[in-house]
């Protein structure tokens, strides 16, 4: 017979149960994905996580080009522990493994599912060891904090954010076996495997939990030394997990030194109006903080301060750290402190979860001490009045918000005047007081589930309207994989899956091995590198694309390039049609051997000027570019405004809106190139399209992407040059652009060829990669510089014949090991900053674990030693 489970069980399950059918319900709701035909691969999820995820799915299978400490598919070779351990070090995402690849997205929907029902068990477990009290109760407040609005607002789409979510109550359970003097080694463990799931998130839960452990103390009667003792205890707790973690935790804080620094915004508080509408149900905006915890919770918590069964010290206590921690997201000091002193780029409350715990366990202190009596009660309605009163002040509270807090609140207070009317000094007889519990309970959790699938529903449909969204796997991106992998030769040449990408991940998607990485872990070296020689990025520097040009492809190896139309899920330059090609090309290996003449710009990073094509000449060791004189006229004819300072150039504004028929005159840029040579522009704060004047109807047309702040075009490929050499390009501005000076590059492709074909002679007659090195023979008597095309991010060290290996060079950002001339071998090894440190940090914190797990046992030996007869 199956032993029936205890309250805490019961709970976790009433919690994971109500959690998951919620979410499930509220993705039907919204016609969002695997539930309906909308999308759920919004931002970030898209164009990060779920590319990550796929790695991950290779590396599991053996079929990622790479392993842990490098991934050579992304940004020309990039350092890939930082990335394993900001969004895959989860145990959870181990489960994609079971999923078939191209079921990627419902892999990481399943895994999202799975985190947030486990937050809800966790938390009802929790409360349940903070006090005793009803099983369904835990398990209703349990699904609150999981289905909290932070939840399913903001971690939602950042997935690896629900580790956090998870991490805020086991660490809270910790501080309660220390409090108690229990189970010192698993909770050394658990702090572990928080910090190694995510580390951001379990930073700011181990904070919140240090508050929890701080206010239980001062409620407690322990004597003052006693609580110092738990308090040290804790530390060494703490501190242990901590250090456990550090080869992973390490590896990711210096995988952030060396990254590009994007875009930081300043942090502004909410207003009051703003703060209260997210406690509400089914509000919802990117930037504030999301606050929802349900009805019920939320009355219970207003309901504590007013609680006179609970003890005064119990409810001031728990009603001040709430409003403290509350206040504490709004004053910039604090919020630093809770996002680890660095301003978030993105959503700048990622702490509220901790909020909504707090407001969930002072819900339960209220309701464990027995339901709220009808004075409690009849102040905490009056206060969820004064609330939505102000929260209706808001922009973020729309006309649906009203429906759903009319129903839920008046049943939440009936639920809870019903449970009220099974305690008190005249509680209900046997058989009536079961029936009111159990519609209590009834009504009290259909509260719950409806609003929270309500604002989930919302939270979905609304992120859908304002963010970039992206198209799970489907036919496109299967053609582009199978053309990639047809066209593979890594390790002889890349390939490169393409400049029209489906994401901003597209080579751990499809395959591949191009230039193309979105990150937080970017390198500064890497994104530098492309932007001189004429990348474009978004999300301020962090999002690289891939760069169609010949020049950079010969530099780095590049032999095949996939061709695929604009993707037609997205609606900027959405076109019709299918049909993705391969073009090929011979280039040279991925170690090649430069003159002695150059060696001195080995030793130094950048060495850049403003031209893209004289920086690509310049790492190519050759002239293939003419860059003539330009000029750039508005539509009427007239010469575009010039612009001084650090972008010298012409200014345009936008077409004119036309209405009937008559097209609107163009702006142009005139220039005069060698016949037969190919026309490239430069426009990276250019947005619009670009089209070579007279062009046949296969030439390209360039579609440029900027805007002030977070993006910058690609340089891009217009055509062919006529007979006559003259150039003349017709520009259909869509935003004020500018146009730099020297813009057009026009490459003798001939020239190209030569000079890739001298480096093909001289370079590496053969190059095996492994995780995280590279090993190149060279031919005999090679002198100058060996240029491994990979960017020359922090942790590479390479060694020629059987010298030692010594950090390696930098020739205007690859790697580069300087040759005498005597070595025909060449080996480089990666090794990611911080991995030592981290792991002196991890054996340091194993010894003390060994210690404090023997020390009890040694100390018992020692006891009965003493006990010896004749022993003193």
């Amino acid at each position: 017979m199956l032993r029936p489970a205890g309250p805490r069980q019961a709970a976790a399950l009433l919690a994971a149960a109500i959690t998951v059918t919620a979410l499930c319900a509220a993705s039907t709701v919204a016609r969002s994905f695997p539930f309906g035909p909308r999308t759920r691969s919004i931002n970030d999820l898209g164009n990060q996580y779920l590319p990550f995820h796929a790695h991950l799915w290779d590396l599991l299978h053996g079929k990622a080009d790479g392993g842990l400490l490098v991934n050579w598919q992304s940004g020309f070779g990039a350092s890939f522990l930082p990335d394993f351990g900001t969004y895959l070090s989860s145990p959870f995402a181990l489960l994609v493994a079971v999923f078939p690849r191209d079921e990627i997205d419902l892999a990481v929907y399943v895994i999202t599912l799975l985190k947030t029902a486990c937050a809800g068990a966790v938390m009802a477990s929790l409360l349940l060891t903070l006090r005793p009290g009803r099983w369904w109760a835990a398990g209703l407040l349990g699904a609150s904090y999981a289905l909290c609005g932070w939840s399913v607002a903001d971690a939602a789409y950042n997935p690896m954010w629900l580790d956090g979510l998870i991490a805020l109550p086991l660490l809270c359970l910790v501080g309660e076996w220390t409090l108690h003097g229990r189970r010192r080694i698993p909770g050394v463990l658990v702090v572990a495997l928080a910090w190694v799931a995510n580390f951001y998130t379990a930073y700011m839960a181990t904070l919140a939990a240090c508050l929890v452990l701080v206010l239980r103390l001062v409620l407690t009667d322990l004597p003052l030394r006693r609580k110092f003792a738990v308090a040290g205890r804790a530390g060494v707790s703490f501190g242990l997990g901590v250090g456990l973690a550090a080869p992973l935790v390490t590896v990711v804080y210096f995988g952030t030194t060396h990254a590009s620094p994007g875009r930081f915004t300043h942090f502004a508080p909410v207003s009051g109006e703003d703060l209260t509408a997210r406690l509400l149900p089914a509000t919802y905006s990117f930037g504030s903080p999301a606050l929802f915890v349900g009805t019920t919770a939320l009355l219970l918590a207003l309901a504590l301060p007013f609680h006179r069964a609970v003890p005064r010290r119990v409810r001031a206590g728990w009603t001040l750290l709430v409003v403290a921690v509350t206040v504490s997201m709004q004053w910039e000091p604090t919020h630093l402190a809770w996002h680890a002193f660095t301003t978030p780029q993105g959503s700048s409350y990622r702490e509220a979860f901790v909020v909504c715990a707090l407001l969930v366990i002072a819900a339960w202190q209220a309701l464990s001490y027995g339901p709220p009596d009808r004075r409690a009660l009849s102040a905490a309605a009056a206060l969820l009045v004064l609330l939505a009163a102000v929260g209706s002040r808001s922009g973020l509270v729309r006309p649906f918000v009203w429906p759903v807090l009319a129903v839920a609140a008046p049943a939440a207070v009936t639920g809870l005047f019903l449970l009220g009317r099974t305690a008190g000094p005249r509680p209900a007889g046997g058989g009536r007081r079961t029936a009111l519990v159990g519609c209590a309970a009834a009504l009290l959790i259909t509260v719950q589930f409806g609003e929270a699938t309500a604002t989930t529903a919302v939270a979905a449909r609304l992120r859908l309207v304002s963010m970039d969204d992206y198209a799970p796997w489907g036919a496109r991106q299967q053609r582009q994989s199978e053309a990639v992998s047809e066209a593979d030769g890594w390790p002889r040449y890349r390939t490169d899956p393409g400049r029209e990408q489906t994401v901003g991940n597209d080579p751990l998607m499809v395959g591949g091995q191009g230039a193309q990485y979105y990150s937080s872990h970017t390198s500064d070296v890497l994104s530098g590198t492309l932007t001189a020689l004429g990348g474009g990025w978004t999300s301020g520097g962090r999002s690289l694309q891939s760069l169609d040009n010949a020049v950079t492809d010969v530099i780095f190896s590049v032999g095949a390039r996939v061709h695929s139309p604009p993707d037609p899920h997205q609606n900027w330059f959405a076109q019709d049609g299918s049909g993705v090609t391969v073009s090929r090309q011979d280039v040279p290996p991925l170690v090649t051997v430069r003159p002695h003449d150059l060696a001195g710009a080995a030793v130094r990073a950048g060495g850049y000027g403003a031209s893209p094509y004289r920086n690509q000449e310049l790492l190519l060791g050759d002239r293939v570019y003419t860059v003539p004189r330009l000029t750039v006229r508005t539509g009427e004819g007239r010469t575009a405004a010039r612009e001084e300072g650090r972008r010298p150039g012409r200014r345009l504004g936008a077409l004119p809106t036309r209405s009937a028929g008559a097209p609107a005159p163009k702006p142009t840029i005139t220039a005069h190139c060698p016949a037969g040579s190919e026309v490239y522009l430069w426009a990276p704060h250019f947005a619009g399209t670009a089209r070579l004047s007279g062009a046949s109807a296969h030439s390209p047309t360039g579609r440029f992407r900027s805007d002030p702040v977070t993006k910058i075009a690609a340089m891009q490929r217009l055509g062919t040059v006529a007979a006559s050499g003259g150039v003349v390009v017709e520009l259909s501005p869509n935003r004020p652009s500018h146009i730099p000076d020297g813009a057009v590059g026009c490459l003798d492709a001939a020239r190209l060829r030569t000079v890739a074909a001298r480096l093909r002679t001289t370079g590496a007659t053969d190059v095996s990669v492994s995780d995280n090195t590279v090993r190149a023979r060279l031919p005999v008597g090679s002198k100058g510089i060996a240029v491994l095309a990979a960017p020359r991010i922090a942790g590479w060290r390479c060694a020629t014949g059987d010298a030692s290996a010594v950090p390696a060079g930098n020739f205007h950002g690859l790697v580069a090991v300087p040759l005498d001339g005597s070595s025909t071998s060449l080996t480089c090894t990666f090794r990611p900053p911080g991995l030592r440190l981290g792991a002196v940090v991890g054996a340091a914190s194993l010894l003390g674990l060994s210690l404090l797990a023997g020390f009890p046992a040694l100390r018992r030996r020692l006891g009965r030693q003493r006990g010896l007869p004749g022993r003193q």
